[in-house]
């Protein structure tokens, strides 16, 4: 897959509108940062995040709303709560077969689709009201604690993620991209110029030399390199379409295509649920005055054995987890049994069925040991090199994945427009001949 070239997406009127459309919506959105909600003292946020927030669900939030949580910005809350109510629903067609029917139809997703708005603002309700709390409990963050600030905070909150909701789908139907993924893209890289500057500050002051600035750096490349290569990676299963007479005399003749079984099937998902899971000890010890919690959660901070394998664990059975959710090799046989295809060697049906579940079980065990690396590295990067490692597993993975699909997105546009310019120039020289006969 080569890069769009740039000079070209300007051409295209319709892709140019897109572009500027996303444009404006992502500065909207990066101005929203910059306002905070009333009463509350900044300061304070960013030394509990600086001390002992990193490895709290505090801080795991925050990430994913660039910094706003920590700011207490009116759009701290971001996207999050609607990507929470997504899964939610996404989870729950495994679990309801009447989910899981109107999933399959387009009335339905619609459906699903308004459903999700609700519990999104039901979800920032009780996140803001929670996010009230937390703050009152740190002392001097807020300036005048009481129900006047919980409310103000709860309609504060619920509106930037209301507006942040509707930014996001305002982007997907009229920019480029996924919209709601975008939105967290930014938010990640709006990291990345703070982790740059520190870097260049640890190396001025002589904290680290050349020699493990350029280890780093090769590291870092090496990681992208082989999160684009693991992204794109895909065990293909071939299918043959046999010839077919469609009626009226025409015949649709024999096709040979295949199925393209993703390494990395599940995405990110994994790391979010298994990151989820390991920082519940450390944040329960962090707001707990319980000897036996904070003991516990000793046991579970990064740099221990027990951490590491924790997290490992958790990342491969999530990754399979999810696989199984959002992958049913039994609805793939089907709708293959119905086109008339099938897998040369293997009967149609349940013997179809459970072959691309044996192929997928397989493909799915080194995409899971690839995300174990790939969330376990950034912390022996860190404890080797002693320098602020901002893209973690997580975030690498969903800067990697998002900027992967805008760019098919674009190339997309540009081949239809190509498409386009051919088929007007057949047509101008089609009429041109009969003027001519």
């Amino acid at each position: 897959m080569t890069a769009p070239r740039f000079p070209n997406l300007f051409r295209v009127p319709e892709l140019k509108e897109k572009i500027i459309f996303t444009f404006i919506c992502l500065l909207v959105y990066r101005a929203g940062a910059h306002i905070a909600t009333p009463w509350v003292n900044i300061q304070v946020l960013a030394d509990f995040v600086r001390n002992q927030g990193a490895q709290t669900l505090f801080g795991a939030y925050d990430l994913f709303v660039g910094g706003g949580l920590s700011r207490a910005t009116v759009l701290a809350l971001g996207i999050m709560p609607y990507i929470s109510a997504s899964i939610m629903f996404q989870l729950g067609g495994a679990v309801f077969p009447t989910i899981d029917k109107m999933q399959k139809e387009e009335e339905g997703r619609k459906k699903i689709t308004q459903w999700t708005r609700y519990l999104t603002v039901v979800l920032a309700i009780f996140q803001a009201y929670g996010f009230a709390i937390f703050t009152e409990s740190l002392q001097g963050a807020v300036t005048n604690p009481g129900w006047a600030f919980r409310i103000v905070t709860i309609l504060t909150l619920t509106t930037g993620a209301v507006f942040v909701m509707w930014l996001g789908e305002q982007i997907t139907e009229r920019g480029i991209g996924n919209g709601m993924s975008l939105l967290i893209f930014f938010s990640i890289m709006q990291g990345m110029w703070p982790g740059i500057g520190k870097t260049i500050e640890f190396w001025n002051t002589g904290v680290i030399n050349l020699l493990s600035l350029l280890v780093l750096l090769t590291v870092m490349v090496g990681v992208v390199a082989g999160v684009v290569a693991i992204t794109v990676a895909a065990r293909r299963i071939p299918i043959q379409i046999p010839r077919k007479v469609m009626g009226r005399g025409r015949i649709r003749e024999g096709q040979k295509t295949f199925i393209p079984i993703r390494i990395n099937s599940s995405g990110v998902m994994p790391i979010i649920f298994a990151q989820s899971i390991i920082i519940v000890p450390g944040t329960l010890a962090t707001f707990s005055s319980i000897q036996a919690v904070k003991n516990m959660a000793e046991y579970f901070q990064p740099g221990t054995g027990l951490y590491y394998f924790t997290y490992a664990a958790l990342i491969v059975f999530f990754t399979y987890f999810y696989t199984s959710i959002i992958f049913n090799p039994v609805d793939l046989a089907e709708n293959l049994k119905k086109q008339g295809g099938f897998i040369p060697g293997v009967k149609p049906g349940a013997s179809t069925a459970d072959y691309i579940d044996e192929v997928l079980t397989r493909v799915t065990l080194p995409g899971a040991l690839f995300l174990c690396i790939v969330a376990l590295l950034p912390f022996f990067v860190l404890n080797a090199f002693n320098v602020p490692f901002y893209f973690g597993g997580t975030a690498l993975l969903i800067v990697v994945g998002v900027g992967l699909d805008t760019i098919v997105q674009v190339q997309q546009h540009l081949h239809l427009r190509h498409y386009d310019d051919f088929m007007k120039k057949g047509r101008i020289k089609f009429r041109g001949r009969r003027r001519f006969m």
